[in-house]
């Protein structure tokens, strides 16, 4: 049998868009020769996703699953929110979710774990369901969290069955308390950070780079009224503060309860319980952010249609 090198493997994928894994088998198949493993892996329907692959894939859903005292989302997007909709589909993310705490956040290992049920990695996986549903799919992100002792608690907003939703959120709670108790405050907590999207933890976790830019603006547009420097350093703390209140989770006012902040919700808690309660950190994840999604002109749609 020849010899099939790791390039050999990538210049396949490279032409033909096939995951790793088919592309070997290919490969195997041909005796290592290229241009007859292209048209095997043609006749088996693998390179169908060469063509799709440059086509925008913002749809599709996020996935979560939790683990007691960790957690872990992914993003697998799709072309069309219909896709999304599709049983065959949601099989694939419920699949890989499935998968994510083992990951540990890692995008890469998660895009190689094998998947039990059909024997296949997930990007072949993946690479199979693209043959199948005929839309561009793909594995986009992942998030994982983790505390030592207490529970990582979640929540998916417009979920659209069991463990799938548009929004996902993670939320590490370290405590010795109940873990009823934990879930509960946990799955609120997530809930407000869906609502609100906080750009960090606490105040001592904003990047020193952007206070400080904050405080540059808020100065130049402070001395820009004419104020003396003595209000113009007041004018900033204060503008600052509002700042902190509106990008900071724990100094965030709770949604759920507008009179009392964030922090003070997690204080009563451990009040209550006796025992101390920590919001270790936060993961947010919404379908689609960061993706330019091509805009479509309707009237040209309608005129190409009329033409076929």
């Amino acid at each position: 049998m020849a010899v099939i090198s790791p390039a050999l493997v990538k210049q396949l994928r490279e032409v033909t868009g096939a995951g790793m894994m088919d592309c070997k088998r290919a490969l195997e198949q041909t005796g290592g020769e290229l241009d007859p493993a292209v048209d095997w892996l043609r006749k088996k329907g693998h390179s169908a996703a060469a063509k799709k692959a440059g086509r925008v894939a913002a749809e599709g859903l996020i996935g979560m699953r939790l683990d007691g005292r960790a957690g872990a989302l992914v993003e697998v997007n799709s072309e069309t929110d219909f896709v999304a909709r599709n049983e065959t589909f949601q099989a694939l993310v419920h699949h890989v979710t499935g998968l994510a705490i083992g990951a540990r956040g890692d995008l890469e290992a998660l895009r190689r774990t094998p998947i039990s049920a059909t024997g296949r990695i997930v990007e072949d996986e993946v690479q199979q369901a693209i043959a199948v549903i005929g839309e561009n799919l793909n594995v986009r992100r992942t998030a994982y969290l983790e505390v030592p002792e207490g529970i990582v608690a979640g929540y998916l907003h417009n979920q659209v069955a069991p463990g799938l939703g548009k929004i996902g959120v993670l939320v590490g709670l370290r405590s010795q308390a109940e873990p009823q108790g934990l879930v509960e405050l946990g799955r609120q907590l997530a809930m407000h950070v869906a609502a609100t999207n906080p750009q960090a933890l606490d105040v001592g976790s904003v990047d020193a780079a952007v206070i400080e830019w904050e405080r540059a603006i808020y100065a130049e547009q402070a001395r820009a009224s004419g104020k003396p420097e003595n209000i113009v350093e007041k004018m900033v703390e204060g503008r600052l503060r509002k700042f902190y209140e509106e990008q900071v989770l724990l100094e965030q006012v709770y949604v759920i309860d507008t009179e009392r902040r964030v922090k003070q919700v997690v204080e009563a808690a451990a009040k209550e319980w006796g025992t101390p309660v920590t919001v270790t950190g936060f993961v947010r994840l919404m379908l689609g952010e960061g993706i330019e999604k091509e805009g479509s002109d309707l009237a040209a749609e309608v005129a190409k249609l009329a033409q076929t």
